[in-house]
C-alpha cells in the first residue's frame, strides 16, 4: 500500500496567525477551531512529529487509528485522509502533503518500548509517552494516562512486512517536507516532537519542528 500522494499547500506563511519552533524532545498541545489549518514542518528531514487528537467538545474521544484506516482503506496517512476519533467524529483532513505518507501504526517511544527494542540502559531516557503525559497534565487536568491512544507518526516510515510485522526504516521526508490539516470539527492537537536517539532513521539527532496556522479562508 505504497502512497505518496505529494500535494502543495497555496497557504503562504506571512498570512499564518500562529507561527512556533518546537525542538527536540519538547511537546505542543494547541486547540483548532473549525475551518483553522496546521501545518507541520519537517524542518531538516527525517524527524518524527508523534501526534494525538482529541475532540475538544469531549476529552474522551481521541483519534482513532482503527478507524481512521478502515474508513479510507489504506494504512498510510497522505492528502485526502479523514482522521476520525473513536465515536467516527471527523476531526481534521490533510489538505497538502508534501511529504506523501505518515505512519499510524508504530505508534510512540516509551521507557518501556527503547528498552526492547535498544537496550535496557536506555530506561531513563526521555521519550514521547512522558511528553504527551507532561504536555496533559500542563493542559488539563480531565486528561490521564488512560486517554493516550495509538498515534500518528508525522513523516515517519514504517512499512508493513508480507508476514505483517513493521520495520523502522529509512525516512522518505527531506528538510522544509510538510503535512498541513484543516480542522473539521473543535480538534485539540497534541504533538511529541520526538527525542529519539536510538533510531537511524534520523541519524540519530532528532531535530526541531515548526508549527504554523492559518484561520479559515
Amino acid at each position: 500500500m505504497t502512497v505518496f500522494n505529494r500535494v502543495e499547500s497555496s497557504r503562504k506563511i506571512e498570512n499564518a496567525i500562529y507561527d512556533e519552533t518546537v525542538l527536540a524532545g519538547d511537546g505542543w498541545m494547541h486547540e483548532l477551531k473549525p475551518g483553522q489549518t496546521l501545518r507541520i514542518i519537517d524542518v531538516k528531514g527525517n524527524q518524527a512529529a508523534d501526534t494525538l487528537f482529541f475532540d475538544a467538545e469531549n476529552p474522551e474521544d481521541h483519534y482513532s487509528a482503527v478507524s481512521t484506516i478502515a474508513n479510507q482503506g489504506n494504512i498510510y496517512l497522505s492528502t485526502g485522509t479523514v482522521l476520525l476519533s473513536q465515536s467516527g467524529k471527523e476531526l481534521v483532513k490533510i489538505v497538502a502533503d508534501t511529504c506523501g505518507r505518515h505512519d499510524t501504526l508504530g505508534g510512540a517511544c516509551s521507557a518501556q518500548s527503547n528498552t526492547v527494542r535498544y537496550a535496557h540502559d536506555t530506561l531513563p531516557m526521555h521519550n514521547c509517552r512522558d511528553t504527551f503525559m507532561l504536555q496533559l497534565s500542563k493542559y488539563d487536568s480531565r486528561y490521564t494516562k488512560r486517554d493516550l491512544a495509538p498515534n500518528v507518526n508525522f513523516f515517519m516510515n514504517v512499512p508493513v512486512t508480507p508476514s505483517g510485522g513493521l520495520t523502522f526504516n529509512d525516512g522518505v521526508s527531506a528538510p522544509g517536507y510538510y503535512v498541513e490539516m484543516e480542522a473539521i470539527n473543535p480538534t485539540l492537537v497534541l504533538i511529541s516532537n520526538c527525542p529519539q536517539l536510538n533510531n537511524p532513521c534520523n541519524d540519530y539527532n532528532p531535530t526541531p519542528i515548526r508549527l504554523v496556522i492559518w484561520d479559515s479562508l
